[in-house]
């Protein structure tokens, strides 16, 4: 059993609406705070649980105004104080950069982490033994990603090309990081897979605070010094004054860009290949290959008081309305039927749901997102 860390404090970034899997996750109720896996938990509960017994210290979420009272319902143990309020969506050096900078003054010299509250994990054992090598890893001042083992060539992931082994007490499997590559094209990916040097890039991160924001006020000043205005007002009566002026003002950039490019250019990055089964529920694709919970003639059936009738079908049901769906003779389908909206696609189309949700943005139908 994992024992918890002194002065390690992980934290949840919970941001994005999840488009492309519309019309379930929308703006006021958005992927991190759905059960999508029919565990009866949020992904966002479950993130939260996988991260609590690692830490001495509360663990803090990082999330929009409006979504604070649901997190609050889903996460009542989290005290007001570790529940740090975003007027609206600066991307995630913003959010990670304000948690690593109000953390570091809070307990000055600490290792943080940052992991998404949207992706599916398990064993949560395998994860959070990645965690502790890592963080044995980032007190000898390194910033370190948890890289997952690709499944496939996959074209919808970045990839970290790992380098040698730098035989770091209590992180065996720890190698450096030459660089972090874009999304590939398939060709590409399948070279990268074939090579057994690369591994998918989760977007988690575990470091010495300081070094994170070492790196990103070399890069992004102007973001540092937004975030530092933020920080020295935080606790005290400016607090929310200071926050809604600057907070507009903070450029939008994404971690990736800020910190773990540059630093990993800087010798500054290493990474632990995660031994554990990962997914991000990018689509409706994912949630099918999750779920197999009622679960009939190959249609995965998810959802309250549904009323889902299959013949030589397969694919994804998805409903809360009590209509009923019938499937005739179909292959790979998805169909989500909300009150409002009903969505029919395949799986091999479902990365194209966040187009359909542009559209309907640009045609001002926003009353469904």
């Amino acid at each position: 059993m994992t024992q918890p860390l002194e002065h390690f404090h992980p934290f949840i970034p919970a941001g994005g609406v999840g488009s492309r899997l519309w019309p379930l996750s929308r703006a006021d109720a958005p992927k991190f705070l759905l059960d999508l896996t029919g565990s009866g938990s949020s992904l966002l509960r479950a993130t939260y649980e996988r991260l609590a017994p690692l830490t001495t210290d509360p663990v803090m979420v990082v999330t929009g105004r409006g979504h604070a009272g649901a997190v609050s319902q889903q996460l009542p143990e989290l005290s007001a104080k570790d529940l740090v309020l975003e007027p609206s969506p600066r991307d995630s050096a913003a959010a990670i950069g304000l948690a690593c900078m109000l953390l570091e003054r809070r307990d000055p010299g600490c290792v943080v982490g940052s992991f998404a509250a949207d992706h599916v994990i398990e064993p949560a054992g395998a994860f959070q033994d990645a965690v502790v090598e890592a963080v044995n890893a980032a007190r000898t001042g390194k910033i370190v990603t948890i890289g997952i083992q690709p499944a496939s060539p996959s074209t919808g992931f970045g990839y970290i090309k790992a380098g040698q082994d730098l035989g770091i007490d209590g992180a065996p499997s720890v190698r450096g990081v030459e660089q972090f590559v874009e999304k590939p094209d398939e060709d590409t990916a399948r070279a990268y897979v074939a090579s057994g040097d690369y591994l998918w890039n989760a977007g988690m991160f575990v470091a010495p605070a300081a070094l994170m924001l070492q790196h990103l006020e070399a890069n992004e000043p102007e973001l540092f010094k937004g975030l530092q205005a933020i920080a020295d007002a935080w606790g005290t009566v400016r607090q929310d004054q200071v926050m809604s002026r600057v907070w507009e003002t903070l450029p939008k950039t994404a971690i990736d860009y800020a910190v773990a490019e540059p630093a990993a250019a800087a010798g500054d990055v290493a990474v632990v290949p995660g031994t554990f089964n990962w997914d991000d529920v990018g689509d409706f694709a994912a949630m099918s290959r999750l779920n197999h919970v009622g679960e009939s003639d190959d249609v995965a059936v998810l959802g309250e008081n549904t009323r889902v009738l299959v013949d030589n079908s397969s694919g994804i049901v998805v409903s809360d309305t009590g209509r009923v769906v019938a499937l005739i003779g179909v292959e790979d389908i998805v169909v989500v039927d909300t009150p409002d909206a009903l969505l029919v696609t395949t799986r091999e189309h479902a990365q194209s749901v966040k187009d359909t949700v542009n559209s309907l943005k640009a045609s001002g139908d926003t009353d469904v997102l």
